[in-house]
Parts: C-alpha cells; structure tokens; sequence
C-alpha cells in the first residue's frame, strides 16, 4: 500500500520518463496479446499514478462493465451487433457448394502463418519423412525400368506410349500406387506417390500423366475412402492390375470451376422388375484416359422425382460408377492437347441405365458427390500437379545448367555472363525452394493432414513458377529450344505449361478465390466461428469468437507497427545463425498480413470475395509465408 500511495509522487517527478514506462508498457502488452484483464490492471495503475478525476475512474468502471461482464457484453454489444449485420446483410453469401468446399479437410501450417504471430518451432517438428526402403526401391526399379523403355521424342511422334510401357505399368502395378495392399496396390505414402510422377514427368509427359491420373482424384481414390465393401472388393484389385482403365469426368461444356452449373443430369425411376435405376445424360470433356477407360467415374446431378431414396426430389451432385460397354456411353474420340500425346478426351452419356447401386458408396452417398471431391481433392491437389511441376523445374535446372556451362558465345562459356546469370539463379532457386514445398507439403499428407488451402497454394504457385522456370530455360537455350526433334530437351514441356495451369482448378481461379478466400474464412481462428454465430443467429457464440477477434486484431496492429520499426529485429527465431533473420522477416511479414487481412476483412465484408485484385495480392502474401516456411524447413532438415 505504501509503494500505491507514493506513486503519483514518484510519476509527478518524473513525467517524462513516466510517460515512456506507459507507452512501453503498453507496447509490450499490445505486442503479447495480453488479455482483457492486463490492459485493466494497467489503465488502473496509471490512473492512480498519474492522479486521475472521478470521471476517468469511472469511464474504466463502465468499460470493466461493458466488456468484461459477459451477459452485459451480449445484451448491450454482441446482441445488437448480430442484429445490425443481419439487416444490413454484412455477412457474405456461402452457397452449398462453397460451403462444402469450405468445410472440406482441415488446418495445418497455414493456421499458424495467418495468425500474425506463427509458432516456427511447430513448423520446424513438422515431418520432413525420406521414402521407406520399399518405397525407394520401387523408384530404383520398376520406376527406372519403364523410364528405360519409353523414348519422349518417339511418343510424340506415334501418339502413343510403347506397349513395353503399357506391359510394365500392368505388370508393376503403376495403376495402384495408392490403392491398399489387401486389395493388390502398393499402398503408398503421398511423398512415394509424389517422388515417382517427378521421375515419370522429367523422362516423358505423356508417360507420366498416364500413371498420375489414375493415382489422383478418380475412381480409386473414391472407392477407397466411400465405396462399399463390394464395390471395393470387385474394384481396386482390377484397378490395380490395370485390367480396369479408369477415368473420372466432371468438367463439362459450360461447366469448368462452377459446378452449380453441371448439366449432366442423371434421374431415379423404378424399373419393370421393381428395381432402382438411373437413367444418365452427360456430356463430359477434358476426361484423361476417357477414350480407352473401361470404367468411367461420373458427377452429375442427381433428381429423384418420386423421393424413391428417401432424399427428396434433388439429392444433388452425386458420384457414380460406369462400365464404359454399358449401352448409351459415347468414347473414342481424342482431343489434341497443345500436341501432348496423352488420351485427353471428350465422352458423352444418353440415356445409360444404370443400378442405384453404381453411386459410389452405394445409395446413402446420393447427393454427397461433391464432399466427396473436396475432401479428395484437399489431398490430392497438393501431390500430382505439384509433383509434376516440381520435376519439370528440376529438369529445366538440370537442363539449362548443362547448357550454360558448355554453349560458348564470344569465346566464353554463356554461363559466365551475367544477362544469363540472373535467369539461371532463378531457375536454380526455384529448384530449392519447390522441392522444399513438395518435400514438405508430402510430409503433412503422409501424417494425414487435409490442408486444403495449403494444397491449392500448392497447385497454382507450383505450376506457375513451372511457367517461369521454363520460360527462362528457353531463353537461355534459345534455337536449341526451338527446333522440335530428339535433341531438343525443352520443347516438350514447354508445351505442357498451360495445361498444369488450367486442370484442377484454373490458376486464376485458384489465386483469386480460393487460397484467400477459403483461407480467410477457414485459416482465420476467429472469422469462421463468427460466420456461423451469424448464420445460426447465435449471440453467444458470435460474443465468443468476436471479442477475442478484437483483441487478435489489437494485437497484429501492434505487432506489425513493432516489427516494421524494428525491421523484424524483435521478433522470436526457433534458431540461430544466419536464418535467424529469415524466420524474423517471415513473423513481421505474418503480422502484417494478417492485420491488413482483417481490415480488409472489415472494410469490404461480405463483398471482398469480389475484390478479386485484393484477394489475389493476398494470395501472393501468403504463398510466399508458405513457400518461405518450407524452404527453412528443408534447410533444417537437410543440415546446415
């Protein structure tokens, strides 16, 4: 009491200096995320240090009222907050399918990087796993044999892949490397899948896309985690062998990213002998393998006039499986895809009559087609793209490097000047660092990690950099990656670029909408409990959520101004040497990104998701977090 009693003595003494131990206080506070009861206690502090009237006493006594007595704080604040957003309808408009695709998978890494304040000793215990002896001899065997006996140059020229190749991706079960062991697969960890595209892409594409598919969102990957008993039991050993060519259609005419706007319709009617049927009509295009599948995978819409499932008149986007030989399935032809030789093809459906029990995962799976593919896809975007990508920039890495060294222009080695210099270290660079990402992001899916956001960051910053390194390959080749003919190591990848961009959700789409905008609504720790209070019409739940919002935006407010002053210097680093620094920068960088999120949060509302320019910059904020955090991480993991 003696020390209370004497400090407004002590602080009329010495203003100055009194005032800069407040400001500090305050600093340290705001930069910690100190609770609602530490800024109390301080504000009581300095209102009897520095002497304060009644008033200001009580003005503390209303707030410590306000907003620290719960059930005051939902009827005087939250309550009529809740109201007021609703009648001026701040909140954003979530459709079914964007709701489902918000809820698919889950949050890893990426919770940390949008927290303003990322936990770098979590990321670095993050597994970095090497391949199990089964696994790599598998690469250093039937990977390296059917590398052996397929010739890029002669692929393209025969439109087909050597039946050498055919025989060993049968024989060594290419077709099954994710399916499980009990049922004839190898039953792979993302990171083996992922390492044995990279081998595949940087040999032959074709080749590569050939294996990759059926390893990716399709028929296999379905059934395994939705089809029933029987449909897996008669399936995955077929897929497996390859006696069964899968394909898996969805994109349509009219129909690429939005698939609200399917018009492949397929309807329930009760047949002659008492039996569930559906009668299907599709037309599908840009179906891999299409044209020699034997069994087809189809979304569609599925309506069921007469309730006969018990799910309504519109269960919804449904998944189903077709035997190509079923009467009305229209295959054969190819499109010419920038003249990759894969089967790229269009299919069309009219009137195919098949069992209820087709649905993948039987009736009880009607209308959850589309769950279905996000939680696939929330994996399975973050392996084959990415892998193909990350091949294609290690083989452009490989390929220039070569060249630069031994081409001579002006009697000097072209690697030595410094015009070729810069697009060589970067070509370089992106070799670490989306190596780093594969090997990292492949780590996560092994420990069974969902991360969707993670995987689409995954798919548009692979495939672009892809762009770039390849387009920076043949600039340093120049003629000698013009001329298409069997010494020409470059051309054929070039050719592929826009195709990685477009399939599995188009680059731009990717960027604009879904890395923020399913980031800041999932990734965020507060923005999707509040939406759903909102939704729900619950004041409890929003005052839970929205409260403790303000105080993490309070606090990336000061954490940003902090380390923006201080150029990152006061930020934590899980280690030190020389990448101290860098895990400085990425903490600043956070910090910042995460306030201007939730300004932009705050000033746009429901209508940002349409501010594609800002969403996108944001999106390029955070790859870059991620791309960062996984560079360090290989740089841990692989010594320094």
């Amino acid at each position: 009491m003696s020390f209370l009693s004497s400090l407004p003595g002590i602080l009329a003494a010495q203003p100055l200096l009194s005032t800069l131990g407040l400001l500090l206080i305050v600093a340290v506070l705001g930069f910690s995320g100190a609770s609602f009861w530490a800024w109390v206690v301080v504000a009581a502090l300095a209102l009897g240090g520095f002497g304060a009237p009644l008033w200001g006493w009580v003005v503390l006594g209303a707030m410590v009222l306000l907003f620290g007595v719960k059930p005051l704080r939902r009827l005087l604040l939250s309550g009529p907050i809740v109201r007021t957003v609703k009648a001026m309808k701040l909140l954003p408009a979530i459709s079914e399918t964007e709701q489902v695709a918000i809820e698919a998978g889950n949050i890893w890494v990426d919770g940390e990087l949008f927290s303003g304040k990322p936990d770098f000793k979590r990321i670095l215990k993050e597994p970095y796993p090497d391949l199990s002896p089964e696994e790599q001899a598998f690469l250093d065997g039937p990977v390296e044999a059917i590398c052996q006996v397929t010739d890029d140059w002669e692929v393209f020229r025969n439109r087909e892949l050597p039946k050498a190749a055919w025989d060993l991706i049968k024989k060594e079960r290419f077709f099954g490397l994710i399916i499980p062991k009990q049922y004839g697969g190898h039953e792979f960890t993302p990171s083996a899948n992922s390492a044995i595209v990279v081998k595949l892409m940087t040999r032959c594409g074709p080749l590569g896309t050939t294996v990759m598919v059926p390893n990716s969102l399709g028929p296999a990957e379905l059934l395994m985690h939705y089809g029933t008993q029987a449909q897996k039991d008669y399936y995955l050993p077929r897929l497996a062998s390859a006696e069964e060519i899968p394909c898996f259609a969805l994109t349509e005419p009219g129909a690429g990213s939005d698939a609200g706007a399917m018009t492949s319709s397929g309807v329930v009617f009760r047949g002659s002998d008492g039996e569930l049927y559906i009668r299907l009509n599709w037309k599908k295009r840009y179906i891999t393998l299409a044209a020699i599948a034997t069994v087809l995978g189809l979304a569609f819409k599925l309506r069921d006039p007469e309730n006969l499932l018990g799910k309504g008149e519109n269960p919804g986007i449904t998944c189903a499986l077709i035997p190509t030989h079923t009467e009305g399935v229209v295959l054969g032809k190819r499109h010419d895809p920038l003249g990759l030789p894969f089967y790229n093809c269009p299919t069309e459906g009219h009137d195919v009559v098949v069992p209820v029990s087709a649905i993948i995962g039987g009736p009880a799976q009607a209308g959850n087609g589309w769950r279905m593919l996000m939680e696939s896809l929330a994996v399975g975007r973050g392996i084959s793209l990415p892998a193909s990508s990350a091949g294609g920039i290690k083989y452009a890495a490989r390929v220039v490097g070569a060249y630069a060294a031994v081409r001579k222009q002006f009697g000097l080695n072209i690697g030595k000047f410094e015009g070729i210099e810069e697009p060589l270290a970067r070509v370089g660079g992106y070799a670490y660092i989306f190596e780093a990402a594969r090997r990292f992001t492949c780590g996560g899916l092994d420990s069974g990690e969902k991360p969707p956001v993670i995987t689409a960051i995954a798919k548009y910053s692979f495939t672009e950099h892809l762009r770039k390194a390849i387009n920076d390959a043949m600039d340093v080749l120049g003629g000698a990656g013009i001329s298409r003919g069997p010494r020409n190591l470059i051309a054929h990848g070039y050719f592929g670029v826009p195709i990685n961009i477009t399939v599995e959700g188009a680059n731009i789409l990717t960027r604009t909408l879904m890395i923020f905008g399913q980031g800041a609504i999932r990734c965020h720790p507060y923005s999707y409990q509040e939406i759903q209070a909102l939704m729900n019409n619950d004041v409890k739940g929003f005052d839970a959520a929205f409260w403790p919002h303000i105080g993490h935006v309070v606090r990336n407010l000061f954490r940003s101004v902090l380390l923006s002053v201080s150029r990152g210097r006061l930020a934590a680093a899980p280690v030190g040497g020389a990448t101290a620094k860098y895990y400085r920068r990425l903490s600043w960088a956070s910090a910042s990104f995460a306030f201007l999120a939730d300004f932009a949060m705050g000033r746009f509302g429901g209508n940002l998701k349409r501010k594609e320019k800002i969403t996108g910059r944001f999106a390029d904020i955070f790859i870059w977090l991620y791309l960062g955090s996984a560079t360090l991480r290989r740089f841990e993991a692989e010594g320094r």
